[in-house]
């Protein structure tokens, strides 16, 4: 019994991670078509892999963020800045700051956008996953 139930467990989370990671090229090209009106701001190169913690942030990111930001954190022009822009190094801009930004909103200060918002349904831990995968996809693109 308990090996039926241990062998049912291991067969249902391969096909719930088939599943999953099968759909994160669709889940991109969705959303892509969805934003397809507006223009990218920043040519963006993705990474072969990431973190464990930037694969949640990404799925996070696509839910919370692309909408504005768009995908891979290009920016949209007119909406929103990219993330994957010199501005946004962690020297200049840590992960503090991304933080209140989601939490509190922003003031534009550098960019022509307009304010951001405070993000609702989002917690630090959710945002910290967030973090990751943006400071991945900046590393990929030079910026440290």
């Amino acid at each position: 019994m308990k090996l039926t139930y241990g062998l049912g467990v291991m067969i249902l989370i391969g096909i719930l991670g088939y599943i999953f990671w099968s759909n994160t090229k669709q889940v991109d090209q969705v959303v892509s078509l969805e934003m397809g009106a507006k223009t990218a701001l920043a040519k963006v190169t993705v990474p072969e892999t990431f973190s464990e913690n930037a694969k949640i942030g990404k799925l996070l990111y696509q839910a919370k963020c692309a909408a504005c930001h768009a995908v891979n954190a290009s920016g949209q022009d007119g909406v929103a800045p990219p993330l994957v822009h010199k501005i946004y190094e962690p020297s200049h801009h840590g992960d503090e700051s991304f933080q209140r930004a989601v939490s509190i909103g922003v003031q534009a200060h550098h960019w022509r956008f307009g304010n951001m918002p405070p993000v609702e349904g989002i917690t630090r831990g959710d945002v910290k996953m967030i973090i990751a995968y943006i400071r991945e996809l900046q590393r990929a693109n030079g910026i440290n």
